[in-house]
């Protein structure tokens, strides 16, 4: 028996071989490095979250792999006004080091999101950030007023980058004008977070990210997929129904890279979420040290659903094997 006087974590208690568990646990437990890091207003638990467009809206990972609230965030399936059927198959095609999808933007709509996903998500935990797009800024100011007030919802990722629709966000991301626009009609009509996700289609990143922030964006998401084509060679044939889609996975991780770096360089002060090939944890340490506060996982789900979680946990014992005591340390830290 020991008196509590002068116990610390530098100087603990005597100890006998049968309390040595206990005490190796409660040495854990305070060295254990912190992962919560801030977008802006936004607070995460950690800084791993997941892709639009490749989680659905988490009741498969939640119900079958881990519970999703344990990730720092989950960004929902791209939500439009109303219900789309997407694209015609064949939509998804492996590529080498990564994927092609022509999904055309899939999803149950506004009305089915608000009544049927966000009260599981609610339920579940979840820390989620509505992915929000549409054909005109009045759709994208409309999605945003109808969900602003409601509960479970932290924030919104504006999407004005998809390559695989014929019409809608794709223009919005190539323009930087209609993009700063449909930016500000948004922050005027929600009061929540908002990010918005930049395509790496449009050849000056820092000058879109610019007109975004300038416009009343509170976070940047990059990189959305970079458009590419497969080819049947035997049919003479595109692969993809719609001839294009949007690559991602390990095969653009070097742009993304380069992107986030930029843009972190040339506005310092914005937060940043990168994405991009993210496959393992040198991956996430990567994105972080290039300037980003956090990361989303996308291809990597549908390789091993369990990644985000598994993620989480590497991060800590990465940040615990090199003595860094707050994954803050490591943002924007590259050196030069």
């Amino acid at each position: 028996m020991c008196h509590s006087e002068g116990i610390s974590p530098k100087n603990p208690p005597k100890i006998d071989s049968v309390d040595s568990s206990l005490a190796l646990r409660m040495t854990s437990i305070l060295m254990k490095p912190n992962l919560k890091v801030k977008i802006g207003r936004l607070e995460l638990k950690n800084p791993i979250a997941v892709a639009s467009g490749t989680f659905g809206y988490g009741e498969e990972f939640n119900d079958n792999f881990y519970k999703i609230s344990e990730l720092g965030a989950l960004f929902t399936k791209g939500i439009s006004l109303k219900p789309r059927h997407g694209n015609s198959t064949p939509r998804v095609v492996e590529t080498a080091s990564g994927m092609l999808n022509a999904i055309g933007l899939q999803n149950v709509g506004l009305e089915v999101f608000i009544n049927e996903k966000l009260p599981y998500l609610r339920k579940a935990g979840a820390t989620a950030i509505v992915n929000i797009f549409g054909e005109k800024i009045e759709d994208y100011v409309e999605l945003a007023r109808s969900l602003d007030k409601l509960e479970g919802i932290s924030g919104f990722e504006l999407n004005i980058s998809c390559p695989n629709v014929k019409a809608g966000g794709v223009h919005f991301g190539t323009d930087p004008k209609l993009a700063a626009k449909v930016t500000k009609e948004v922050k005027k009509a929600a009061k929540k977070h908002l990010m918005v996700k930049l395509s790496p289609n449009y050849h000056d990143m820092v000058g879109m990210a610019k007109s975004v922030v300038d416009a009343g964006a509170d976070s940047l998401s990059l990189i959305n997929t970079i458009t590419g084509m497969a080819i049947d060679a035997e049919n003479r044939s595109p692969v993809l129904a719609n001839i294009t889609g949007g690559l991602s996975g390990p095969a653009i991780k070097p742009v993304a890279l380069r992107m986030v770096w930029q843009v972190s360089k040339a506005l310092p002060k914005v937060p940043i979420v990168g994405i991009g090939g993210i496959m393992n944890i040198t991956d996430v340490v990567e994105f972080l040290l290039a300037g980003a506060s956090a990361v989303q996982v996308g291809t990597a789900n549908f390789v091993r659903p369990s990644i985000a979680s598994d993620l989480v946990m590497e991060l800590e014992g990465y940040l615990s094997s090199h003595n860094i005591k707050d994954v803050n340390e490591l943002v924007a830290g590259l050196k030069s």
